[in-house]
């Protein structure tokens, strides 16, 4: 009896043996990590339930610098050009025709969190690059469960890698300054929010981020064409809709041009060209938003990021402050973390702890709330702790060049 049983275990060891290689052939975990992946956050939350939106902290008056060096960390690598010491006139205005429809690039779908490379890839596939997503989310996101790239990697990866390119970011767009880029024959790249179809846990709101290459509009529809690599090539968007999922981004835009067509988009972006003149025009319009709608969470939030662009800490974390109470999305802190840097900043280290554990328990891999949860316990005193949340940040991603200078500035080995 025993040779059968025996032989039995064997078969169901070998058996198993050969769906796990299957499983991480390419093809097939491809089609099939996502699903574990959302299995086991699902699992999580059941045992480890989130709060409805991320915590409100409590205002208080800046302690001041505590004696502990403040650290000074490493910019994302994303070179923009350097504008001239005058900002570019803004062009006079010329009518624009009521529709322009772009030549759409193939198609692709995206791959699991992977709509910020896959975007990027329609777009220099429009401009006639033959890559793909993977060429680029190898070198933004080595790790495939990464779920946030954000607009400064993207930007960087068209700037270090394509040669004959660049790519540029602004904020406070409008519908306007879509149509403008359209209507001279260049698409445009935004960051969105969207709503998933199905809850992933017992009160997930669905809310996401995403990114969209706009390839036209039309006027007697009131709609923009989009290049959606998660719901499909050539679909149309409401202006309206666009714009109300657009705010909770800054209204950031994405251009990515050959070199040769450099002095195109300075005219076409007039102003808005010299960085510090887009941002202060981006913080005059989100103070009168929020005057003009005090409960907008997204213009409070946005006038926090504008402030923070101009180290203006104290005033951004007050903004910050109206956000939070007001309510955020739940994974919004996966996408965005000007608090997390406004908090350092005036040292408000419990709220920036409280914020972090809320943030990773939505997403355990964010590098991003690993490295500031990690400088929260440095400003502590917990230096052991810290170089335990840097490690996590560089685990998470180990292209984080954040992470690197945060290990070294404590003296510990990655």
């Amino acid at each position: 009896m025993k040779t059968p049983i025996r032989a039995y275990l064997l078969g169901v060891l070998s058996a198993l043996l050969v769906l796990v290689g299957l499983y991480f052939l390419p093809p097939i975990n491809r089609r099939l990590a996502w699903r574990v992946d959302a299995l086991e956050t699902t699992l999580r939350m059941r045992l480890h339930p989130v709060a409805a939106q991320p915590p409100t902290p409590r205002p208080v008056t800046p302690a001041g610098n505590p004696a502990t060096a403040t650290p000074t960390l490493v910019p994302s690598p994303a070179p923009t050009p350097t504008p001239g010491p005058t900002a570019t006139p803004t062009p006079s205005p010329t009518p624009l025709p009521p529709q322009v429809l772009l030549k759409p690039p193939k198609w692709e779908s995206q791959d699991w969190n992977n709509c910020g490379p896959t975007t990027l890839a329609l777009y220099l596939r429009w401009w006639g690059w033959d890559g793909d997503q993977y060429d680029i989310s190898r070198v933004v996101k080595p790790k495939r469960g990464d779920r946030n790239v954000n607009v400064e990697e993207l930007a960087g990866f068209v700037n270090n890698r394509i040669k004959g390119f660049s790519a540029i970011y602004r904020v406070g767009g409008n519908l306007e300054t879509l149509k403008r880029f359209l209507a001279s024959g260049m698409p445009v790249m935004i960051e969105e929010s969207m709503m998933f179809e199905e809850q992933y846990w017992p009160n997930d709101d669905r809310w996401a981020a995403h990114y969209l290459l706009i390839t036209g509009y039309d006027d007697s529809a009131q709609e923009f064409i989009t290049q959606d690599s998660f719901r499909g090539p050539n679909r149309r968007v409401p202006y309206a809709t666009l714009r109300s999922n657009w705010e909770a981004f800054n209204f950031v835009y994405i251009l990515v041009f050959p070199n040769t067509r450099t002095d195109a988009v300075k005219a076409l972006l007039g102003e808005d060209w010299n960085t510090d003149v887009n941002r202060r025009k981006a913080l005059k319009a989100m103070q009168q938003a929020t005057q003009e709608n005090p409960n907008d969470a997204y213009a409070w939030f946005n006038l926090g990021t504008n402030l923070l662009y101009f180290e203006r800490y104290g005033e951004a974390a007050m903004a910050y402050d109206k956000a939070l109470k007001i309510g955020l999305p739940q994974r919004f802190l996966r996408y965005q973390f000007g608090p997390f840097i406004a908090y350092f900043h005036t040292a408000r280290f419990d709220d920036l702890l409280s914020l972090t554990d809320y943030a990773l328990q939505i997403t355990p891999n964010s590098e991003e709330a690993h490295l500031w949860r990690g400088w929260a316990l440095y400003r502590l005193g917990k230096k052991r702790e810290a170089i335990d949340e840097f490690r996590a940040a560089l685990e998470a991603n180990p292209h984080y060049e954040d992470a690197k200078y945060a290990l070294k500035f404590l003296g510990a080995r990655p």
